[in-house]
């Protein structure tokens, strides 16, 4: 990946390094200990996508996102068409089907009354934090799914004798009067 910048980035490149392997190599230590969590392959490819669409020299940043979106894997929406999902699903939530379990798991701990009440501009950036640490749980490997609501309790088989049920309607005119 430095190299392909190098290459590419000749003369950024060398103005942020310098010719002093030191620095370089704190840089390199920096961005393995950020980017150990994807692929060599996710990694490349993230350099490749950003050297074919920008001029500069890309930040860490710029580089954890790209990753991000080379890497993910199918069925996980962007995290604008995820919040959009969050926010359209009808209740009970988990009985919904989802495009993918984070996007459930991340509205969830935003909290749905937050998503449904709050402007854009507040619950965006909250479910956004949420949902791409659920994408970086996916794309380390970990599996989630959403559980089903629990079913209501079975009712009771014997039903109410005909002299309780004149009782409580007794009470429920005694209560009208």
């Amino acid at each position: 990946m430095f190299a392909l910048f190098q290459i590419n980035y000749h003369n950024q490149y060398f103005s942020a390094f310098g010719d002093n392997t030191k620095s370089e190599n704190l840089a390199k230590n920096l961005w393995l200990n950020k980017l150990s969590r994807f692929s060599p392959e996710t990694i490349c490819g993230a350099a490749e996508k950003i050297i074919a669409e920008n001029d500069y020299l890309p930040t860490l940043h710029k580089m954890l996102e790209a990753c991000r979106k080379v890497g993910m894997p199918k069925g996980l929406p962007s995290p604008r068409r995820a919040y959009r999902e969050a926010c359209n699903k009808p209740s009970p939530k988990a009985a919904q089907h989802w495009s993918h379990a984070a996007v459930y798991l991340a509205g969830r701990d935003c909290g749905w009354h937050t998503l449904a009440n709050e402007i854009e501009r507040k619950a965006f950036p909250m479910f956004e934090e949420a949902y791409l640490q659920y994408c970086d749980r996916v794309l380390s490997g970990e599996q989630f799914s959403v559980e089903p609501p629990p079913g209501l309790p079975e009712t009771s088989a014997v039903t109410a004798s005909r002299e309780y049920s004149r009782k409580q309607l007794n009470k429920l005119k005694q209560l009208m009067d």
